[in-house]
């Protein structure tokens, strides 16, 4: 288990898996963000931090049960040709239900849609079936990250792959409340973020029908969209606060 202390290739890995699950961490952010955007600030931060330090659980957990974990890779039926895996109908499910999930909020946001502040009974309903989703797709997203891991690193590193997820995690913690607070302040963010949901969705229905999309075909793009919005954001907000002085014309100088 604590091997490859003194070998070059383990700590590369190491830092490799470590960026790796930072990368992945993202989906988890993004996705509670726009769970949580609706409950109040206190509530807010409750569940966020439940839902990241579940996914910590999940993904250590799954780290120690390895063996069941590659058993979800071995064929349980065939359909039309295609061996069908646990790994597979997780990954649809999950897909699916974040395809739907982003397309319902996406209409709510376009169509200007907005619920009725719930009460104290509602308000309780709504946080448990909140935590029901972040605990649903943190298996997904701890389930893709696991296999990954286990994919770059031999079993008998096992420690590689939990200080990696431990690493990943933290980042999630540190930046999980801004993140949070910015995608809710802006309305055309929170859709960009909507839109990353649906094709991360897609990806994960692609793979669990055998047609592996490379996640930088999803990350590269989503990253370049975002940073045209922040460039828009601050054409936006330079021309509400503008920082330099207008120039006095010769008649008002006058």
């Amino acid at each position: 288990m604590f091997t490859g202390f003194d070998r070059a290739d383990t700590w590369i890995a190491l830092v490799s898996l470590v960026a790796m699950e930072i990368v992945l961490g993202v989906d988890n952010i993004v996705f509670i963000s726009v769970l949580t955007g609706r409950l109040p600030e206190v509530q807010r931060r409750k569940v966020t931090r439940l839902g990241i330090g579940l996914a910590l659980v999940m993904r250590i957990g799954l780290l120690f049960a390895i063996s069941w974990v590659l058993g979800l890779t071995r064929p349980l039926f065939t359909v039309a040709g295609l061996a069908i895996t646990g790994k597979q109908l997780v990954l649809a499910a999950g897909g699916a239900f974040l395809i739907a999930k982003a397309t319902i909020e996406i209409h709510k946001k376009v169509e200007g849609v907005e619920e009725d502040a719930p009460g104290a009974a509602k308000a309780v309903a709504s946080t448990g079936s909140l935590i029901a989703q972040v605990v649903a797709l943190d298996l997904v997203f701890s389930l893709d990250s696991v296999i990954t891991a286990v994919g770059m690193v031999p079993p008998e590193q096992i420690w590689v792959m939990v200080v990696a997820v431990m690493a990943a995690v933290a980042t999630m913690l540190a930046f999980a409340a801004p993140v949070s607070r910015f995608v809710e302040k802006h309305a055309t963010v929170k859709v960009l973020a909507l839109a990353f949901l649906i094709l991360i969705g897609v990806m994960l229905v692609a793979d669990a029908v055998g047609r592996h999309i490379p996640k930088g075909y999803i990350y590269a793009p989503m990253a370049f969209a975002l940073l045209i919005e922040l460039l828009n954001l601050r054409m936006k907000a330079r021309k509400v606060h503008p920082t330099e002085p207008a120039v006095p014309t010769p008649t008002e100088a006058a």
